[in-house]
């Protein structure tokens, strides 16, 4: 099980030649996701009390400024996390989590508590700057989370969790509205 889930991340993230640079981290221009290309539709660098926390990244299969469409959508996508904080730990990520879904989903967690809880297993380990999660989002499977190139866990699921999870972000209630807008590629 453990080979197959290291063949899959090899296959997920290989990625381009092309690559942004957003705060000195550099992003690939493309990602590969279940035989998908997924490109970067935008990133930008999420920050609480003039502190920077983490580069967020989102990858589509096509740009697409639209967050809801992008939530509704059930085809491969993935968002990208770099910490670049010290200041981040696995106790105030997995709290900032928590409420993330909360306001991505007004509320209503109750049906999706399962995958949520998994998903939050997923910060148990220490958390340090330099680490890069990957949430990639393939239909048929569910949400595959990577944690520095190495495979952490398969939530399986359908769409609810994938636009539960990317909602964090692009929803109607973002944990930063500065981060959606730019993982929207409405940064101008």
């Amino acid at each position: 099980m453990k080979k197959l889930f290291a063949l899959l991340a090899a296959c997920i993230l290989s990625s381009a030649a092309y690559s942004l640079d957003i705060g000195g981290i550099t992003l690939p221009d493309s990602l590969q996701a279940g035989g998908s290309e997924l490109h970067l539709n935008g990133a930008g660098i999420r920050d609480k009390w003039l502190l920077d926390l983490y580069v967020g990244g989102l990858y589509l299969p096509a740009k697409q400024t639209d967050g809801d469409a992008i939530l509704q959508a059930s085809e491969p996508m993935a968002i990208r996390l770099h910490i670049i904080s010290g200041m981040i730990t696995s106790e105030k990520m997995t709290k900032a989590t928590v409420e993330g879904f909360e306001n991505a989903t007004h509320g209503e967690t109750a049906p999706l508590q399962t995958e949520i809880d998994q998903f939050l297993a997923t910060f148990a380990e220490p958390i340090k700057e330099g680490d890069i999660f990957d949430f990639i989002y393939l239909p048929g499977a569910g949400v595959q989370i990577v944690k520095n190139g190495q495979n952490a866990q398969l939530i399986k699921g359908d769409v609810a969790f994938k636009s539960a999870l990317f909602g964090i972000w692009i929803s109607d209630r973002p944990a930063q509205k500065s981060l959606k807008k730019a993982m929207l590629g409405l940064k101008g």
